[in-house]
């Protein structure tokens, strides 16, 4: 690189810089400045009538003032969802500023509150774009964690992971119809793992936090055989490797058997000193909660099997899915 080029590589990395910087500055204060409208919305409609007529002739009639004077973006109902956000978060300074306004226009649709602020804190802490945060609430992602055969991953509070518990980073389904992949008829194992690889990021994302990928068909042996591990990740919330295998059929008790053999050999021949055990996932296409009741998998907090989809379902269809789940146990 000569210094023309090397001149311009630092002056195009301090502009960039300083635009991320003025990107969010600008994104707090406009975050900060719609709750403060909100609050005085809320304030003038708390002195005058308490009829619904009252507050929608309130918006009409700020909105055409404030258009005229400011242009687009206060029209009824974006003074509305102003309204809105300080209803729903009537404390500013709980308000992650890490999120946009657009974040907080998708949180202000989820009713409960614990399960609102519990997606609020991910999101912010994960960085969830827009886009996958309407894919992790069209999902059921915080109904889908805490559903594995060890009980519930919140809390009491129901807002936070029990800490350094690994059934609170399984989830039961995953759903992977980012794979693009179809249902119908028999799918490969390959097939399906190699989806997974070429969709890691995805995968990461489904899988929750903390994880991040080590390997693929990692070889592993005994004094007399070689056997390979579908995939291989590291929690470092959890401290410890975490075994995937792939089972486009139903659970069965070889299954079970094998991935508590490869945990058996993760924690002998892999695991560091000052890392917790390895933990073991079967994702399977369906599962006999008879086979898993009666296995080495029965109170066992080290394994666990998962049920995958290739779909979205919908709403009420992974909820029957959900509840089906917790009923089991």
């Amino acid at each position: 690189m000569n210094k023309i080029d090397r001149l311009y590589a630092d002056i195009k990395s301090i502009l960039l810089n300083a635009r991320g910087k003025a990107f969010t500055a600008v994104n707090i204060i406009m975050v900060e400045t719609y709750w403060q409208v909100g609050r005085r919305i809320v304030e003038e409609e708390q002195k005058g009538s308490k009829r619904a007529q009252y507050g929608q002739q309130l918006l009409e009639t700020l909105s055409l003032k404030l258009s005229e004077e400011f242009g687009k973006g206060f029209d009824p109902s974006s003074l509305g969802k102003m309204r809105g956000f300080y209803i729903t978060f009537p404390i500013l300074d709980a308000v992650r500023p890490e999120l946009s306004w657009t974040h907080y226009r998708i949180l202000q649709r989820i009713d409960d509150g614990k399960e609102r602020n519990y997606y609020m804190r991910e999101c912010a802490d994960a960085r969830w774009s827009t886009r996958e945060l309407e894919r992790q609430i069209r999902s059921l992602y915080y109904q889908r964690l805490g559903t594995s055969r060890k009980g519930a991953l919140l809390s009491k509070h129901g807002s936070r992971p029990r800490k350094n518990t690994p059934s609170g980073y399984i989830k039961d389904p995953f759903i992977f119809e980012f794979l693009g992949l179809s249902d119908a008829g028999r799918l490969k194992e390959s097939r399906l793992e190699q989806a997974l690889i070429d969709h890691l990021q995805k995968f990461l994302l489904e899988l929750g936090k903390g994880y991040s990928f080590v390997a693929r068909q990692k070889r592993i042996s005994t004094e007399t055989q070689d056997f390979y591990i579908d995939l291989i990740f590291y929690n470092y919330l959890l401290k410890c490797f975490v075994l995937i295998d792939l089972k486009t059929d139903k659970l069965t008790h070889q299954d079970i058997g094998q991935m508590d053999m490869y945990v058996r050999l993760v924690n002998t021949k892999i695991k560091a000193k000052g890392d917790n055990p390895a933990i073991g996932i079967i994702l399977c296409a369906d599962k006999d909660e008879t086979i898993v009741k009666y296995s080495v998998m029965k109170d066992n907090q080290k394994l666990f099997a998962s049920k995958y989809k290739l779909y979205l379902p919908t709403k009420r269809e992974l909820t029957e899915e959900i509840e089906k789940e917790k009923l089991m146990h």
